[in-house]
């Protein structure tokens, strides 16, 4: 069955469309790209400082890089910071390990005044549990056929 649009409702949709408010697509993609390169460039400077100033090697620096990363990206959530830059930056601020950081941040705070356990608990991976069980679970079949393939 077929939903064609009456005379008023096609009136209507004519009236809308001279009068929204055009998106600035490509505005909107420069500050996505400049702002989520300055948050890799500043990981990239975290990472530097672990090789350089602690010495590490490259191959171990980058588990206590993202362990900062998602520390700075809690704590500006929790100091209200990081919601202001994500609507700001748009796409910038969901660059994988601070993006994830803020949803599970932002969701923890969110129902903090229902209890550390019923509310923190449950609801802080509420966002965040999907993603961790897909990474899981496709790291699985990767892994398994790898194994597959190199046995």
């Amino acid at each position: 069955m077929s939903m064609k649009p009456n005379v008023s409702q096609a009136k209507y949709q004519s009236y809308l469309s001279g009068r929204q408010p055009t998106k600035p697509w490509f505005a909107n993609a420069v500050r996505a790209f400049l702002t989520g390169g300055t948050v890799c460039l500043i990981g990239q400077g975290v990472q530097e400082t672990f090789v350089h100033l602690f010495h590490f090697s490259e191959k171990t620096a980058g588990n206590p890089t993202v362990a900062v990363m998602i520390f700075i990206a809690t704590l500006l959530t929790g100091f209200g910071v990081y919601d202001v830059f994500g609507q700001w930056a748009g796409a910038g601020s969901a660059v994988p390990v601070t993006g994830f950081a803020n949803s599970i941040t932002s969701a923890a705070l969110e129902h903090k005044s229902e209890g550390y356990v019923m509310g923190v608990g449950t609801n802080m991976f509420r966002v965040a549990g999907p993603v961790i069980v897909f990474g899981v679970v496709a790291a699985f079949f990767v892994g398994l056929v790898r194994y597959l393939v190199v046995s």
